[in-house]
């Protein structure tokens, strides 16, 4: 899946000081860069959590062979 890149202005009231570490922490050019790096690792975080979810859901067998099971289709 790709996410287009828009430009949208946008007004917002951020705190100024976590701006800036955010911009000298991750060595970026400008705040837009730092805001923009910040929102793309957030939703990475979210997506990973949500795979979580699945922990325990899933049902899978030990003793699960692939090879085995496409020998019995090929008799």
């Amino acid at each position: 899946m790709t996410v287009q890149e828009a430009a949208m202005a946008t007004n917002l009231a951020l705190d100024d000081r976590l701006i800036e570490e955010a911009v000298a922490v991750g060595h970026h050019p400008s705040k837009k860069a730092a805001v923009t790096a910040a929102l793309k690792e957030y939703v990475k975080a979210r997506r990973r959590l949500s795979i979580l979810e699945w922990v325990g859901e899933v049902e899978y067998f030990d003793d699960y062979d692939h090879k085995n099971l496409r020998r019995a289709d090929s008799d």
